[in-house]
């Protein structure tokens, strides 16, 4: 059984900045994308970043140029460093693996396996 881990998830004020960290707990395919999605109260999970094999890296347009998504050395590890938040970035934020370890995907549904979630916080 794969787990993801998420943790770095906090209360911060408006302009401040968390990082959050996703673990593999095992690998056992050897090539992914890693992604980061976020749900916020009564709105549907959406995109936030991924992160391919070979590093090409995708950001939404809510993020882009305030999130940097990044990986560990051994890979099965997945950053998302957060500046500049905003009280609309509060939201649940989950780690996500896609086993096809290229492309641009966006949705869900293309991702095979789930962390738990961590929450974030921004207030005003």
């Amino acid at each position: 059984q794969v787990q993801l881990v998420e943790s770095g998830g906090g209360l911060v004020q408006a302009g401040g900045s968390l990082r959050l960290s996703c673990v593999a707990s095992r690998r056992t395919f050897s090539r992914y994308a890693m992604g980061w999605f976020r749900q916020a109260p009564g709105k549907e999970r959406e995109f936030v970043a991924r992160i391919n094999w070979n590093d090409d890296t995708y950001y939404s347009d809510s993020v882009k140029g305030r999130f940097t998504i990044s990986r560990g050395n051994g890979k099965n590890t997945a950053y998302l460093q957060m500046n500049s938040l905003k009280p609309e970035d509060t939201a649940v934020y989950y780690c996500a693996v896609d086993l096809t370890d290229w492309g641009t995907s966006v949705a869900s549904t293309a991702y095979d396996y789930w962390g738990q979630g961590t929450q974030v916080t921004v207030s005003s």
